[in-house]
């Protein structure tokens, strides 16, 4: 019997845990209980450090963890109702970045990765950007179909929020596009309806 270990999906992003850098200036982004990453690196963090700090957070509609994050007295904190509203001020922030700057992001696999896709277009090195997942397992998926793309997807198979298409979810994962790939699951047979599960929580 072969016991070697499955190779995990190559495209898959992997994430680490926070932990407090040496740098002139930390920008953190999270979403929901990214929250709590920052949280819990804050109990590692020397003195003082996130005077600094810049936060930039989207709670859930409770407003759960907001006042954990103010305790932290950041020099600035800002709240964003989604990723698209804070998407000025983190592309503008970025393009005024200077060298030492370090990136925190954390909480969805979507916020997560579409911070990572501004930060790199923006030319901020990889090595300055720390990740935690922490949170819900929805993915962000592409329709390869007609390109669209459905946010906070938690079944498999999928409909395709843009064209309406029955998608199966695949593991493969665009760094480009900060989203799964969504491909038709019954192109043959449209009325092979699978049954949806609720997969990615």
């Amino acid at each position: 019997m072969d016991t070697t270990p499955v190779k995990t999906i190559l495209s898959r992003p992997v994430f680490g845990t926070l932990s407090p850098q040496t740098g002139s200036h930390h920008l953190f982004v999270a979403d929901a209980e990214g929250a709590l990453a920052i949280s819990d690196m804050a109990a590692r963090a020397p003195a003082g450090f996130f005077e600094g700090a810049e936060i930039v957070y989207i709670p859930d509609p409770d407003g759960k963890h907001v006042a954990a994050l103010e305790a932290l007295k950041p020099g600035q904190f800002h709240q964003a109702p989604s990723f698209a509203s804070l998407l000025p001020r983190l592309k503008q922030t970025l393009a005024n970045a200077h060298m030492g700057l370090r990136l925190y992001l954390a909480g969805t696999e979507g916020l997560i990765g579409q911070a990572m896709q501004v930060a790199l277009e923006a030319g901020i090195d990889h090595t300055s950007i720390q990740t935690e997942h922490r949170g819900s397992l929805a993915r962000r998926m592409q329709c390869v179909h007609c390109k669209g793309i459905t946010e906070n997807v938690t079944t498999q198979p999928a409909t395709c929020a843009h064209c309406g298409l029955l998608l199966l979810v695949r593991d493969h994962y665009s760094r480009r596009l900060a989203a799964f790939q969504g491909v038709c699951i019954n192109a043959e047979d449209r009325s092979e309806i699978p049954p949806m599960e609720e997969i990615f929580r």
